[in-house]
C-alpha cells in the first residue's frame, strides 16, 4: 500500500521521531476509501471531448482539477504522518477522522468550483455564470469554513496525541514536535479566519482581498518553522521533525 512504501521517507523526515504506526488501520483504509471518491468526483463531471475544441477546452480544466487534487494529497499525507507517528485510534481520534473526511467530501465541489473560476477569469474564458461581490463574500467564507475546519480537525487530533504523551511514552522531543504541529494548525486556521474577517468586514469592491490573504501561508509558516528549528536545534541538537 502506499501508506506503507512512504512510512520510511516519513521516518527519514522525521528524525528523532520513533514512528509508532507500522500497520494500517481500518480507519486510515476507510479514509483512503474516501480520499480515492474525493478525487473521482472531482473529474467525474469531465464529460469526453467531441471534437479538438472541446478537447482544449477539457484540458483548461485539468488546471483547476491539478490544485484541487494537490491539496486534497497534502491533507491526506497528513493526516498519516499522524497515524504513523502516534498510532492511535481510540474513540475520539476515529470521531475527528471521520469528522476530517466529511469536511473533505463536503468541500470537493465548492473547492474545484473556485479554482476552475478562478483559472477561467485569469484566462479570460467565459465562465457559466458571473458572480457579484456579496456572491464572492459568500463563497470565500465558505472557502475558509472548510480550511479552517480541517486545521482545526488536525490541532485537536495532535493536541490529543500530547495528552496521551504518557501513554505513548513520547520522548522529549516527540512531545516538542507534537506542540509544534498544534502550534502549526493554529497559524493555518489562523489565516483562514482572517481570510473570513476580511471578506465580511471589507467593502465589496475589495473582497478579493480575502483570497490574497492565503499568500500569507507561505511567508507564515517560514517563520514560524524557523523560530522552531532554532529552539528544537537549542534544545535538543537536532533538525525539525
Amino acid at each position: 500500500m502506499v501508506r506503507k512504501a512512504l512510512t520510511h521517507q516519513i521516518e527519514k523526515n522525521n528524525p528523532g521521531f520513533r514512528l509508532r504506526g507500522h500497520e494500517i488501520k481500518r480507519i486510515e483504509t476507510l479514509t483512503d476509501a474516501v480520499f480515492a471518491l474525493a478525487v473521482t468526483l472531482l473529474i467525474v463531471s469531465l464529460e469526453v471531448p467531441k471534437n479538438f475544441s472541446e478537447l482544449i477546452s477539457t484540458m483548461r480544466g485539468f488546471y483547476s482539477f491539478a490544485i484541487s487534487f494537490l491539496l486534497l494529497m497534502l491533507i491526506w499525507h497528513e493526516q498519516n504522518v499522524f497515524f504513523r507517528r502516534y498510532d492511535l485510534d481510540d474513540t475520539w481520534i476515529i470521531t475527528l477522522n471521520c469528522i476530517l473526511i466529511f469536511v473533505v467530501l463536503f468541500y470537493v465541489y465548492p473547492l474545484k468550483f473556485l479554482f476552475t473560476f478562478l483559472f477561467n477569469s485569469q484566462t479570460g474564458k467565459e465562465n457559466a455564470e458571473q458572480m457579484n461581490a456579496y456572491q464572492w463574500r459568500e463563497l470565500m467564507v465558505i472557502y475558509a469554513g472548510g480550511y479552517i475546519s480541517i486545521y482545526a480537525i488536525f490541532y485537536l487530533m495532535y493536541a490529543h496525541a500530547f495528552r496521551k504523551r504518557r501513554f505513548l511514552e513520547l520522548t522529549g522531543i516527540e512531545q516538542f514536535d507534537t506542540k509544534t504541529k498544534m502550534y502549526s494548525s493554529i497559524v493555518m486556521l489562523s489565516i483562514g479566519v482572517l481570510s473570513v474577517v476580511a471578506a465580511i468586514a471589507l467593502p465589496p469592491v475589495q473582497i478579493y482581498i480575502s483570497g490574497i490573504v492565503y499568500s500569507l501561508i507561505t511567508p507564515a509558516l517560514f517563520i514560524f518553522y524557523g523560530f522552531r528549528v532554532k529552539k528544537r536545534k537549542r534544545l535538543f541538537n537536532q533538525a525539525p521533525a
